[in-house]
């Protein structure tokens, strides 16, 4: 079963016989343990990034018969830099592996997992099949590109882009190459999100025209602190490879880490965190998915620009579509509503008529994409070379609209928007801030 482009038992144990540099994780008489494939049957993965998401992304493969693990790769060695405190980065990551895969051994040993600060060298790799990608925004671009061109499949964490140029040269590089690809937006993969969708695409509540999201504002430090004075650079964090293709800055722990989705350089704040969730929801359910809005207006407040955390703390953005349906995403929080002009429902269950959640989606109404897990979806759908529940392009198209927000609030005007040609008709200003320069010497 094994298939074009996958190593086969004899080459994958050829392989492993020469190359102690980067061991490829090979056992005899793990072939076949514990109700798993051979490993010439195994997709073999690797995990870019393994901080807080990224932990919870490689344990999914992890968790997976069909799946082996074999290298992981993070700028930090190992630390409680982590939201939490928790101990994240390469060696936890290695022992968690390692002790997986021993407990499944009559031994009860294991070793035999690369790592690296570099993902250049994990993706260098020839047994290597899949790999996550759970980096900061800012790096999403560098590693998926270089992923979709070293012939790698690839499960990209939300929001997929810092900006919209770089969404744009992922989904041209996943296409290119021919590679399976899902974004983590895992509520594509709840029964609740989907029902609500279909309900809505199927006219339950009549005429679909306002689409209500809310988020959360502000910022926050599962640290319990925050401190902006410049520090030592820690041992065993790789800090420039961190920064990659962002601008030179002195370090600061809450720079970096989970904290770095305040600062712009490196995220867009709420509205790219939370509304790649939402925002997805709410394309899904207007049958957006594959294009975008054609007028963004947006009000925000920001702090100043030279601050550590300086990502829009409160903001109000509208974004009208083709047929005159509005989404309205604000900080105030308060859940998401479709609503129409028979009715309204959330992602919940909540409803108007109190009926409709009840409704039954038949043959001749809308049937959506149904998975069930996110993570399992994707090696499905590695397996069977067919579209996953999140493809690149649709992922691209979720958040662009939070862009667009955040550049209609920096700008403060309104913004017309072609969504076929993804540009700002005849407005220069706007049209370059769709992209940002990268550091020397990275670029895609």
């Amino acid at each position: 079963m094994a298939k074009a482009g996958r190593v086969t038992r004899r080459t994958f144990l050829k392989a492993a016989a020469g190359a102690a540099a980067a061991p490829y994780v090979v056992s005899a008489s793990a072939l076949g343990a514990a109700g798993r494939p051979a490993a010439s049957e195994r997709i073999v993965a690797g995990s870019i990034g393994v901080g807080g998401q990224g932990d919870r992304d490689m344990s999914a493969l992890l968790g997976d018969k069909r799946v082996q693990m074999v290298t992981v790769c993070d700028c930090d060695s190992g630390s409680t830099n982590y939201e939490r405190g928790w101990h994240r980065g390469i060696a936890p990551a290695k022992e968690k592996i390692e002790k997986r895969y021993a407990d499944e051994k009559a031994s009860g040993t294991f070793k035999g997992v690369f790592t690296t600060p570099d993902f250049r060298e994990l993706l260098a790799r020839k047994d290597i099949d899949a790999v996550t990608c759970s980096t900061p925004d800012h790096w999403h671009a560098g590693v998926v590109v270089a992923a979709a061109r070293a012939g790698k499949d690839i499960y990209c964490q939300k929001p997929l882009s810092l900006t919209i140029s770089d969404g744009q040269a992922m989904v041209r590089a996943v296409k290119r190459y021919g590679r399976v690809f899902q974004c983590g937006s895992q509520r594509r993969s709840s029964s609740k999100c989907r029902h609500a969708c279909e309900l809505v695409r199927s006219g339950r509540i009549g005429k679909l025209h306002t689409i209500r999201v809310g988020l959360p504002g502000g910022h926050s430090n599962p640290r319990n602190g925050r401190s902006p004075a410049v520090m030592p650079v820690p041992k065993g964090f790789d800090y420039n490879r961190w920064l990659g293709p962002a601008p030179e800055a002195p370090y600061t722990l809450d720079r970096c880490h989970w904290t770095f989705r305040w600062n712009l350089d490196y995220s867009g704040g709420q509205i790219t965190d939370w509304g790649a969730h939402y925002v997805d929801m709410a394309h899904w359910g207007m049958g957006a998915e594959r294009t975008g809005p054609i007028e963004v207006t947006g009000t925000g407040r920001f702090p100043p620009h030279t601050d550590l955390w300086n990502t829009a703390t409160e903001f109000h953005v509208e974004a009208t579509y083709a047929g005159g349906m509005k989404m309205i995403v604000t900080s105030h929080g308060g859940g998401f509503r479709f609503e129409g002009t028979e009715g309204w429902v959330d992602l919940g269950g909540g409803c108007e008529p109190k009926s409709l959640w009840q409704s039954k989606i038949g043959p001749g109404d809308v049937h959506l994409y149904e998975s069930r897990s996110q993570h399992g979806n994707f090696i499905d759908c590695i397996l069977s070379r067919k579209p996953t529940a999140a493809p690149v392009d649709v992922a691209h198209r979720s958040i662009t609209p939070s862009h667009l927000g955040n550049i209609a609030m920096i700008l403060g005007r309104t913004l017309k928007w072609d969504p076929e040609k993804e540009e700002f008709p005849g407005d220069a200003q706007a049209n370059a801030m769709r992209s940002r320069p990268y550091r020397a010497p990275w670029r895609l």
